[in-house]
């Protein structure tokens, strides 16, 4: 049965009522021309669209009090299509399977314009006595994504149940306990009110989801001979009387992880959304903290406003990469009062400098009493020399947070700057090896032992942002502190060569920034640096130091 939607094309198979076909119209595996749409589910081997690594949901029932196990269909079951013909937005469709001994089953499977399918499972009882079953929903994996095993990204089960979240990452799934019920590694949580059951990827996810205030089991199973990693929704059993009929209804998310989509399932709209006017919507299907099923990490208290604030932002300018660059203002005008503090103590600490370097001459080599000195020059003057940190030690969170939401967030996929950057989320293509462009090669690919030394533009760029920032001062005196100084752009530079060129496009942005306010601050308490002598000094050749033999003479 074709899928056909806005945003989805595929199939569902009348081989187990699976849908085992998806691919994502909007998002393609690469930039080239004519790439292929992102597959998202996979049927299993042995034809055309057969996949190595199936991937698929699917439904069913589970016999009890005495059912006989062929009395409810099951991965073999061969349905029938009854109503319908193309699954489509407001064109549902129908299977059916009659088991011969007085049962019929019936599947009803809709979805909306977006990634939210909704299945509806029927068992007509026309024999004469009760029967006991119960409905459940199964996501099954075969192996595991090629771009897993990673540490910074969560890939593998991700659930909420009754308000806990919790994530099991492929690796750790067949450590998990035997369950004696399952004969498998698994681990079961009993869902009272609300919850779901899933597999996330970096950008997509599969994941059951019970209506909400329907109990169920939520099971993440590891099945080793298979290597088949199983995530499922197991509702109560229930009784069919004599003539009767009993529904289920579970809905599936197949689909990127976009956080409109994902944030318009949810119950809540989120405190941003309502501090901007937002209600909640009676049609939301009100699933419970959904927007956490996106990998905010360990700053998710600064992850998800910072996301929320460049998604704002990008909808407002239009183009992901000045988005960036309005929030690194933002963000430095938050912290400004800090900085302000760190600058002015800097300008006042150069200000002392003749009279530190008076007490070095004094203490000679007793760094005790060059250590008091300093401390009662310090308290004398009301200088805090540990107030330049704080700046530094503030972005240490924000550039981990802004990495976070660089690397998870599918709204940078393939999101263009300028010119030769046409995605945010992978480095910078262009490279010094063959002049950016100019020389008719081909540069190392990521990965590569070679492409540390492929520096694109915007690494180039934030190594001079960094050494002109460091410009500002003169440099140290000692002589470890000088070389650690003067490699450390360039280091840098190298370090984040490989990184997402969002995130070095937000560290040269916030560069800049720091370098225009402490210029103009210790210009404005009368210190202005000297920029250029400073660059003079440094290119000058230090003096050799003597040795043990030209003092002894």
């Amino acid at each position: 049965v074709k899928i056909d939607t806005p945003r989805l094309q595929g199939s569902l198979s009348l081989l187990g009522g699976r849908i085992d076909d998806l691919s994502l119209k909007d998002y393609q595996v690469s930039l080239d021309p004519g790439a292929p749409d992102v597959r998202l589910l996979a049927p299993v081997g042995g034809t055309e669209l057969g996949s190595d690594k199936p991937y698929y949901a699917v439904y069913g029932w589970l016999p009890a009090g005495g059912l006989a196990a062929t009395a409810v269909p099951d991965a073999r079951t061969l349905w029938t299509l009854e109503n319908g013909s193309t699954l489509a937005p407001g064109q549902p469709v129908t299977l059916a399977w009659e088991n011969g001994a007085g049962l019929v089953f019936r599947r009803s499977v809709s979805v909306d314009e977006n990634f939210l399918f909704t299945v509806t499972q029927r068992v007509e009882n026309t024999t004469g006595a009760p029967v006991r079953l119960a409905p459940y929903g199964i996501v099954a994996r075969h192996g595991i994504p090629d771009a897993s095993r990673i540490y910074v990204l969560h890939e593998g089960v991700v659930r909420m149940s009754d308000g806990t979240l919790q994530e099991i990452k492929y690796a750790k799934m067949p450590d998990l306990d035997t369950d004696p019920s399952e004969g498998a590694p698994a681990e079961l949580q009993s869902v009272t009110g609300n919850g779901w059951v899933g597999f996330t990827d970096k950008y997509w996810m599969t994941t059951l989801i019970p209506v909400a205030g329907q109990p169920f089991t939520s099971v993440a199973k590891y099945v080793p001979g298979a290597d088949l990693y199983q995530t499922e929704a197991r509702l109560p059993v229930m009784e069919v009387a004599p003539g009767a009929t009993a529904e289920a209804t579970t809905m599936l998310f197949a689909g990127a992880k976009e956080w409109e989509a994902i944030n318009h399932y949810q119950n809540d709209p989120g405190w941003f959304d309502s501090l901007l006017g937002a209600k909640t919507d009676p049609a939301r299907p009100k699933v419970d903290r959904f927007v956490d099923s996106i990998d905010w990490g360990w700053y998710f208290y600064l992850t998800k406003p910072m996301f929320r604030l460049l998604h704002w932002l990008h909808g407002a300018i239009g183009n992901m990469g000045f988005a960036i660059i309005a929030l690194t203002v933002i963000i430095k005008l938050l912290v400004f009062p800090l900085a302000r503090t760190s600058y002015v103590s800097m300008a006042r600490m150069k200000e002392l400098q003749p009279e530190m370097e008076k007490l070095k001459e004094q203490a000679g080599e007793d760094r005790q009493k060059l250590q008091q000195g300093m401390m009662e020059l310090y308290k004398k003057n009301k200088v805090n020399p540990a107030s330049g940190c704080l700046p530094i030690l503030l972005q240490i969170p924000i550039f981990f947070s802004l990495y976070k939401v660089i690397y998870v967030t599918i709204e940078l996929y393939h999101a263009p700057f300028v010119g030769w950057i046409r995605d945010l989320s992978a480095p910078d293509p262009s490279s010094v090896l063959n002049l950016f462009g100019l020389l008719p090669w081909a540069t190392p690919e990521p990965g590569s032992l070679f492409f540390i030394f492929s520096l694109g533009v915007l690494p180039i760029l934030l190594g001079i942002s960094m050494w002109f920032q460091q410009k500002l001062n003169p440099a140290p005196t000692d002589p470890t502190q000088q070389a650690i100084f003067a490699w450390m752009p360039w280091i840098f530079m190298f370090m984040l060569g490989s990184f997402a060129s969002g995130l070095v496009l937000y560290w040269i942005a916030n560069n800049t920034i720091t370098f225009i306010q402490q210029y103009s601050i210790m210009s404005m308490h009368g210190k202005r640096p000297d920029l250029f002598g400073n660059i003079k000094e440094g290119f000058k050749r230090k003096p050799a130091a003597p040795t043990d033999k030209a003092k002894s003479k």
